[in-house]
């Protein structure tokens, strides 16, 4: 109670003044937040004065050119993909085998801080460490701030000391209110990494809470996260939607800062489990089998590495294949997982397409065919935006004008952005705003996304709401963010459509969440899991899965589990290396997958199913884990969840025994999965039918299998109809084969062949006819009931005195013209003999 009366007053309190976090107006280097680096430049800020500050500075400053001789630069390393081929994999698993034999120690069972205090340290690493404590104990930020790190991370070959690292944290944050001290607080909290403290989600939301409106972006992200998901809180959208927007706001002027067009924002969150072919191996997975699954014969680069298809494009390149050339230049333009961004090899494989189709001099070089054309055209967009925004070269605007007008003239769209862009803002061209819009609107013709979003702002600027809607939404195909971001602000405002806190946040949320330079360390889990240090990317990939990314809750609750379906090499061989007591935490591994399965992961929801039927990290709960099954089962992408419900059902666990249920799961999973699924399911129907034979035998109590009832169509009269007219009636079946076969005696030899000749019009024109008489029939018996209560009702109204039934309708007789007596005279009429004569006399 004290707890929350005391977050409800500081958060009143800090709400009231300004928001002082702009990352417009901070300091480059003010939030460690934004980056975590070995040497920091500058350190978090500190709610200290100058002479508290000063305390300790000079211990500090020598601790620091002493760690940076110990610092050793970290590169992404080349990551260690399994190679393709007999002899490649001989060689792979030859590498692993010597590592497990001779490179490799005892397991490491021993908890981390007996670890850390029998670990030796350095020399240099001691005496930095020495003059840290000493300046730490003078309350110097700088150095408390240094050693909790150290002993967090294990920085400078420092040993990881959890709880030696939270208590350096909360003396920091006591001390001074630092909002990064905060965080890590929080974030220990909620997860209760290396059993430093006690998992608790209420001092975890807390902590996050002062340190996101002291302005770390981190805290940010986790508390609209709890609040959208309503973890330790109830679920809040208008809070939610509050903390992402201030998110959103920090990541779009990031994105918009930098060389015209903004920074590009380079994706890192990638999934651990999909290099491996899914949880649960290549085939058993959602993200690796049915219409996901990597199909390709025995020649197909389906399976091939990837430096297999660098190899092949450069091949491909030097006997002049331009298309394989461009593909060089774009990858190594843009960057991937596993191949840095590299713009000298990009401009030189562009150069060599462009140099293909236009002369030094800009003419075109006869003999270019249509193809070469295009490509040249897609070349001429990277070369002038390379120029444009000075990658790789020097920034020149006459340069990338040049090339932008040789690939409009081509109709190339990134060429028609950029030359638009360059008119919107005045970019070595006069600044002419109608002339940008018409190269926006030549370029979003083709879908190209950043054109619709430029498009889309001049159009909301002019107050045409709905059709800057239309192209926001139709950037948002591509995932571009700034489209993203207007719809959340017109969503959030209720500009141009209804008000939806619902719908700005999950914008919002998407905006937050491609941010990731302002906030992810997706970057440096990526770093320690490529060089093989598992227990600092799970600390990193921990902090991005509290911050809400669904990849980060996956890949934590991947390294944490136990219980992979694949068995590998190293599970194989007893001296394999051992699994550390941080990376062996079920129950932390079950609350990831649940997070991860919200955020519709399907692979999750599974696993789920698996703990709670195994009773991973949970108590058994069959109940729970046919739940999981059946909600995976329903999105119809699962074969493994299919197969689960069947099992339960065939073995009655969870839920009811029934073999015919079981049966039809199992064929569902089948379905779904007709390759990878065939094995498994035709053996489990194998020994289905045989124990639903002996049940029905024995007359068991278990629903056996039956056959499905086909299904029957309600045709309607027309329909039935149509279908009697069209198939012979099955009757005549066999008498027509009997008068077509030769070898049948004729009982009327020399007669009359009249039946056989008899046409199918003539049944058809017969009932026509039929339908047509009823038809008739039904009209005449209509009209003569008709008469017969005129004549009934006319004398009973005359001896009344009303009026006739045609004035009571409101009708009145056209002189000169016949009353109605029905469409035939009744028999008690005069003109009856008359009209049965055939009318004489008229």
């Amino acid at each position: 109670m004290l707890l929350a009366c005391a977050l409800v007053i500081q958060v009143r309190a800090l709400e009231q003044k300004p928001d002082t976090s702009d990352a417009a107006t901070q300091t480059p280097g003010a939030d460690i937040s934004e980056e975590r680096p070995s040497i920091p430049e500058t350190f978090p800020q500190h709610g200290h004065n100058s002479a508290g500050e000063a305390r300790g500075a000079s211990d500090v400053q020598e601790a620091l050119s002493i760690l940076k001789r110990l610092d050793k630069p970290r590169k992404r390393p080349t990551r260690s993909v399994k190679p393709s081929g007999v002899t490649g994999t001989a060689v792979y698993y030859a590498k692993e085998a010597f590592y497990l034999l001779f490179m490799n120690g005892p397991p490491r069972d021993q908890p981390l801080e007996i670890q850390a205090n029998t670990q030796k340290l350095s020399q240099p690493l001691s005496r930095a460490i020495k003059l840290l404590d000493g300046a730490a104990k003078e309350n110097n930020p700088d150095a408390m701030y240094l050693l909790a790190e150290m002993n967090f991370y294990g920085n400078y070959t420092h040993p990881r000391n959890y709880a030696e690292a939270f208590r350096r944290f909360n003396d920091l944050a006591s001390t001074t209110g630092n909002s990064s001290a905060q965080y890590m607080i929080g974030f220990m909290y909620a997860t209760g990494i290396g059993d430093a403290v006690e998992r608790d989600q209420a001092k975890a939301l807390l902590y996050h809470t002062f340190a996101a409106l002291g302005g770390d972006v981190r805290s940010e992200m986790t508390v609209a996260f709890r609040h959208h998901a309503g973890i330790g809180t109830p679920r809040n959208c208008e809070e939610a939607a509050f903390y992402y927007k201030r998110v959103a706001d920090k990541g779009i002027r990031y994105s918009r800062d930098g060389p015209p067009g903004g920074q590009a924002l380079v994706r890192e969150a990638y999934s651990l489990a999909d290099e491996d072919g899914g949880v649960y191996g290549e085939g058993a997975s959602v993200s690796s089998s049915g219409l996901n699954a990597n199909r390709g014969g025995p020649n197909s680069d389906t399976h091939a590495s990837f430096e297999d298809v660098l190899e092949y494009l450069d091949l491909m390149s030097r006997k002049g294949d331009l298309k394989a050339t461009f593909s060089l230049g774009r990858l190594h333009y843009e960057g991937s997982r596993v191949l840095n961004r590299n713009m000298r090899k990009a401009k030189a494989y562009f150069m060599v397409v462009a140099k293909r189709y236009w002369a030094r001099d800009g003419r075109i070089i006869p003999g270019s065919t249509a193809d070469i054309e295009k490509i040249a055209a897609k070349a001429a967009g990277y070369l002038g935006r390379m120029f444009f925004r000075g990658e790789g070269v020097d920034q020149n605007f006459e340069k990338a004008r040049i090339w932008f007008r040789r690939g409009i003239s081509n109709g190339d769209p990134l060429c028609q952005y950029s030359m638009g862009l360059m008119y919107l803002r005045g970019l070595g061209v006069p600044k002419d705003v109608i002339k940008a819009a018409d190269y926006f609107r030549e370029a979003a013709d083709q879908d190209f996304a950043s054109a619709q979003v430029r498009l889309g702002v001049l159009f909301l600027d002019q107050g045409d709401l709905q059709t800057a809607i239309r192209y926001f939404e139709l950037a948002t195909r591509h995932g571009h963010i700034e489209a993203y971001y207007h719809l959340a602000e017109m969503s959030n405002q209720g500009v141009g459509m209804g008000r939806s806190c619902g719908t700005a946040t999950t914008y919002y949320k998407i905006v937050a969440e491609k941010a990731e330079p302002i906030h992810s360390p997706f970057l440096e889990a990526n770093l320690a899991y490529d060089d093989g240090d598992n227990e600092l990317a799970l600390t990193d990939f921990m902090m991005a899965a509290e911050q809400g990314y669904e990849v980060g809750q996956a890949n934590v609750a991947y390294l944490l589990d136990g219980k992979k379906s694949q068995v590998s090499l190293k599970q194989l061989l007893p001296w394999s290396k051992g699994r550390s007591s941080l990376l062996r935490n079920a129950a932390l591994a079950l609350v990831y997958w649940t997070r991860s399965a919200k955020q519709k992961n399907i692979d999750s929801m599974v696993k789920m199913g698996d703990y709670y039927l195994g009773g991973f990290g949970t108590e058994i709960d069959h109940e729970k884990a046919a739940t999981c099954y059946q909600s995976a089962a329903e999105t119809h992408q699962s074969a493994l969840a299919l197969w689960n419900l069947g099992w339960m059902h065939e073995n009655g666990i969870g839920i009811e025994q029934d073999f015919h249920l079981a049966k039809r799961f199992y064929d569902q999973a089948l379905e779904i999965n007709s390759q990878e699924a065939y094995l498994p399911v035709t053996l489990s129907l194998l020994k289905l039918r045989a124990r639903s034979f002996w049940n029905t035998i024995t007359n068991g109590r278990v629903n056996s299998i039956r056959s499905e009832p086909e299904p029957k169509k309600e045709w309607s009269f027309s329909e039935w109809i149509h279908n009697f007219l069209e198939d012979d009636h099955p009757y005549y079946h066999d008498a027509d084969d009997d008068l077509t076969d030769p070898q049948v005696h004729d009982p009327m030899p020399g007669g009359d062949d009249f039946y056989d000749e008899i046409d199918e019009g003539i049944i058809e024109s017969l009932v026509i006819l039929g339908l047509a008489a009823a038809l008739a029939f039904l009209v005449y018996y209509r009209q003569v009931r008709q008469q017969n209560h005129r004549r009934t009702v006319e004398p009973q109204g005359n001896a009344n005195g009303a009026p006739a039934p045609a004035a009571q309708q409101g009708q009145e007789q056209v002189p000169g013209q016949q009353p109605d007596g029905g469409f035939f005279p009744p028999p008690d009429d005069p003109n009856f003999n008359q009209w049965v004569a055939g009318g004489v006399g008229h």
